[in-house]
């Protein structure tokens, strides 16, 4: 884990990379489900459900890269990767290199099922978070392993925030209670608001989390 200071150095020049990639028509309309802006906090602490203070035995998770990230009612299904400020943040000179057809975990998010948040981004087009724009509290974000049907991490989308100030890093926090906040652009420039939608789980995970 990168020490604090770090941690929040990265996330203020990592926001502005998150907000620039472009989107192939306009941006969310009215008619989006959304949520007044709490915190992060705020929002999975009034959702989370109860958990068993006697958690079962769990075992080793695969490595990320196993894994893909799915909603299904918005046919959303990438393979899982881990981030890179260096390639994805554009600088002076540098535009930028976020790879497609893959969803990104945002470099010093908290691990999957280890509690905290995992922040994950994707262009928005056309097989990647795209359809993310129509997504409704309620909806299942399902992240798993292909032809391994027992590992399988479930969450439930608890709040939609259609635009998200760009400069509003709060939302990469990793602390906090476990949930998965998935991150797209609403259009091409670095102030366009970003796309964010919070899901929490729908039940404990018995793996442990990914080291």
């Amino acid at each position: 884990m990168i020490d604090r200071a770090l941690r929040i150095m990265t996330l203020a020049v990592a926001a502005l990379a998150l907000a620039t990639w472009l989107a192939p028509s306009p941006g969310p309309t009215s008619s989006s489900t959304s949520t007044s802006t709490p915190s992060p906090t705020a929002v999975v602490n009034a959702n989370l459900p109860a958990t068993n203070a006697e958690e079962p035995t769990r075992r080793p998770l695969p490595p990320l890269e196993s894994f893909h990230i799915s909603v299904p009612r918005l046919d959303i299904d990438l393979p899982l990767a881990y981030g890179d400020v260096t390639r994805d943040v554009p600088r002076p000179g540098f535009a930028g290199n976020t790879p497609e057809r893959v969803a990104l975990v945002f470099p010093g998010s908290a691990p999957l099922a280890s509690g905290g948040n995992t922040y994950v981004y994707a262009h928005a087009r056309a097989g990647m978070f795209l359809s993310l724009w129509n997504v409704r509290v309620g909806d299942d974000v399902i992240v798993y392993v292909p032809g391994q049907s027992d590992v399988l991490l479930r969450y439930s989308v608890v709040t939609v925030l259609p635009r998200v100030d760009p400069t509003d890093t709060s939302w990469l926090d990793p602390r906090g209670p476990e949930r998965v906040t998935l991150q797209t652009s609403t259009g091409p420039n670095p102030s366009d608001p970003r796309f964010i939608a919070v899901a929490v789980p729908i039940d404990r995970p018995t793996p442990t989390a990914i080291p």
